[in-house]
């Protein structure tokens, strides 16, 4: 089975509404699950300016195409608003590609690196563990990889994979946003690896998370891509080695055209017909998530961010001068 097939429950088809899937694409994107006493849902739009300026975000996936479908438009976003971004990819993605193993290790890599320039992020790391074997990986050396880089990068923000998302058949999925969530508070205590202070790097936990999910999942932001829109085409269409998007414009207009057939939206160029493929197959998720919140595209997520000190917020509203 493609690790992208994903048959969600019942329950969270009803949660999430008959959708006609594009080709290539065959999983259920994140359904919202109510809950009482949930947080209150949050629209995010773009900010004009820089107001992020100085912040630092990392995007998280175990492989070369989860930041593309699930959270590219978000990323573009921020980027765009003043953050400094980094790419972390867990695994080597050495089971999802063309050719042979080494093929498509090397193809997946070639991907990677494109996608960290598509989305205007700094610097990218591979962590190149085997893909579909995370759950073979020390849950503790995981972290402290995690620990390390949210450190030495100074990492405000993540996106990852929701580590309680609901029906996740991917190990490698699962086990990444284990380990990211405790490194997150973990790289901000002076007694967890304190080699790392003696080496130079300071403590660094990281307040604000992005979760991500392919199954049912608490959603309490939605975030307006419409804005960034094309940037996440343009990471749907280098993700070459294994994703839906990647070169099928071109193969859908290839094979249409053995047939005597040809498809007006696929444009007479290669590029065009790529990102025209992507815009009209591979973006119903988003168009569905932007209907429900009067947006043309949207991506969702379960949002964590800084928790107020109770203690600076009294001081804030009562502290008077001596």
């Amino acid at each position: 089975m493609h690790r992208r097939h994903f048959l969600g429950s019942s329950a969270a088809w009803a949660a999430y509404g008959a959708q006609s899937e594009g080709p290539g694409r065959q999983y259920a994107r994140g359904a919202v699950m109510g809950t009482a006493g949930a947080e209150e849902l949050v629209i995010e739009r773009a900010q004009t300016g820089k107001p992020h300026a100085g912040k630092v975000l990392a995007a998280i996936q175990p492989h070369a195409d989860d930041i593309p479908f699930f959270a590219a438009g978000t990323v573009a976003k921020l980027i765009e608003e003043g953050y400094t971004g980094y790419l972390i990819r867990v695994t080597n993605d050495d089971m999802a590609g063309p050719g042979t193993i080494a093929d498509t290790v090397m193809a997946n890599e070639k991907d990677n690196e494109e996608l960290a320039k598509t989305l205007g992020l700094v610097g990218a790391f591979d962590l190149n563990y085997n893909n579909h074997r995370m759950d073979e990986v020390s849950p503790s050396e995981l972290r402290s990889r995690f620990i390390f880089l949210f450190r030495l990068l100074r990492v405000d923000t993540i996106f990852c994979y929701d580590p309680w998302g609901h029906y996740e058949e991917n190990p490698d999925h699962y086990v990444t946003a284990l380990a990211v969530e405790s490194a997150c508070w973990m790289s901000g205590g002076s007694k967890d690896y304190p080699e790392h202070m003696a080496a130079g790097l300071k403590t660094k936990g990281v307040a604000e998370r992005y979760y991500y999910a392919r199954g049912p999942q608490l959603v309490n932001r939605v975030v307006d891509i419409a804005p960034t829109i094309e940037t996440k085409i343009d990471a749907l269409c280098v993700n070459k080695a294994q994703g839906p998007g990647g070169d099928n414009g071109i193969r859908l207009r290839d094979r249409l055209a053995k047939q005597g057939l040809r498809l007006a939206i696929l444009g007479g160029d290669d590029r065009t017909a790529n990102r025209e493929y992507a815009r009209n197959f591979l973006l119903r998720d988003e168009e569905e998530i932007g209907r429900r919140h009067g947006l043309k595209y949207a991506e969702q997520f379960h949002y964590i961010g800084p928790r107020p000190s109770a203690v600076d917020e009294y001081v804030k509203q009562n502290a008077q001068p001596l």
